[in-house]
């Protein structure tokens, strides 16, 4: 299938999805060294500021990805949330939902999201998924069962609801 790549760094979502088959149509990176970075290792660069993307010139993908920026939800910073402009970010991913309606989307954030202005924030980015079409869930997963490293992280997958069988509705 194909995906793209958005909040890339240095690509750890290309890497593993390119790894498990799948092909990077378009990637978007703010972070001028990052960018480097995934040019030096994929070959193409980034587009930058995901603000000023017109949604309708991605190409066409199956899967959207991104890990988007946690600094407003993690229990470490500020907590900002939709007041900080990285946590606005989430608005940013929906608007190109809204346009290129991919069958699944793949988004990564901090366990903070979750709890984040007593999990109204999270509430509202799932209603938000959901009033899009799509039916979603999530899981809290920690890097220290692949990688000596232990961060806790909140994966969201949401699959387009018109792609669902009779059997799969609950």
């Amino acid at each position: 299938m194909k995906f793209i790549d958005l909040f890339a760094g240095v690509g750890g979502f290309r890497l593993a999805m390119e790894r498990a088959g799948h092909e990077c149509v378009w990637s978007c990176e703010i972070d001028k060294y990052c960018r480097q970075v995934y040019k030096k290792h994929f070959g193409d660069e980034p587009y930058g500021d995901i603000r000023t993307i017109n949604a309708s010139d991605i190409p066409d993908f199956d899967i959207l990805c991104g890990g988007v920026p946690c600094q407003s939800w993690s229990i470490a910073g500020k907590r900002g949330g939709f007041e900080d402009d990285r946590g606005t970010m989430w608005f940013e991913v929906f608007k190109i939902v809204k346009i290129k309606k991919p069958k699944y989307l793949l988004l990564e954030n901090v366990k903070g999201l979750l709890s984040h202005n007593e999990g109204k924030s999270f509430e509202r980015i799932c209603e938000d998924i959901c009033e899009m079409g799509y039916a979603i869930d999530f899981r809290v997963l920690n890097s220290k069962y692949v990688i000596p490293q232990n961060r806790e992280r909140v994966f969201i997958l949401a699959r387009r609801l018109d792609t669902l069988t009779e059997k799969e509705i609950v």
